[in-house]
């Protein structure tokens, strides 16, 4: 099938949180782990839980058709959808030298596809978090600059939790269900391709993307922690104060009945 092709694309898109593969993984399968079909007329895709669609070898219109295939499989779709695209070529085309988003393959075997569609998933997902870590930024920095200058941000407490809670959300996701800092089950049964997963690491900077994202979670954690226990004190502040104007007024109150009593 793909095997007898010279060059092949392919196209890595994040469509939603969760993909539900059950109904999936009974038809048109071709490999598991991560799950693997026919798709198209002569192409294959490769699904991961995560909410990524990897296509090799389709037309537009067969990855069209394909992805409203899947909507019935999909938990919180994306209203923006990611997209990661490669140029794949075997030794034999006629390519002088790769560029960007072209790989050189020796084959096109399911379980090799599998591995690079494994870096493309990845990839296409921390593009995804990355332009979402940056809108985090600017919805915090307007409250640090408050700061800054001075100004109270005690009216901004459910912003402020808010962001806290997207930085989890993030951290959550890319941790717990994507695992991007670990390498593909696909390696286990084929340790062949090892080189192979680690230049695609380095062409896809999988580990320097990673680690810049959960460098900039963290400072927006901690600037919405700060922000946090700021408001926090405040309150507590506010709360004395309230507490020593009532003990003013009690006392206040207790001579004047003294004078009066006089």
């Amino acid at each position: 099938m793909l095997d007898a092709k010279t060059n092949l694309s392919g196209h890595a898109h994040f469509i939603a949180q969760k993909l539900e593969l059950r109904a999936m993984e009974r038809s048109r399968r071709l490999a598991l782990n991560p799950l693997t079909v026919h798709a198209g007329a002569e192409g294959v895709a490769v699904l991961f839980r995560y909410g990524v669609v990897v296509m090799f070898g389709m037309t537009e219109d067969e990855e069209r058709s394909f992805l409203e295939h899947l909507h019935p499989t999909l938990s919180e779709p994306l209203e923006r959808v990611e997209t990661e695209s490669a140029e794949l070529f075997r030794p034999d085309a006629a390519l002088t030298s790769p560029g960007s988003g072209q790989l050189v393959l020796d084959d096109f075997r399911i379980e090799r596809l599998q591995v690079v569609a494994d870096a493309l998933a990845k990839a296409v997902v921390l593009s995804f978090y990355e332009a979402e870590v940056a809108r985090a930024f600017e919805r915090i920095e307007p409250l640090a600059q408050a700061l800054q200058r001075g100004h109270s941000v005690s009216s901004r407490g459910r912003d402020v939790l808010r962001h806290i809670g997207d930085v989890l959300l993030i951290q959550g996701k890319m941790v717990g269900r994507v695992e991007v800092s670990e390498k593909p089950e696909t390696l286990w049964e084929h340790p062949e391709f090892e080189r192979l997963y680690a230049s695609l690491e380095d062409e896809y900077e999988l580990m320097e993307r990673h680690r810049a994202i959960e460098r900039k979670l963290e400072l927006v954690g901690k600037t919405a922690e700060t922000l946090l226990n700021l408001l926090h004190n405040g309150r507590s502040l506010r709360v004395e104060w309230y507490i020593v104007a009532l003990i003013v007024a009690e006392i206040a109150l207790t001579l004047w009945e003294m004078w009066a009593r006089a």
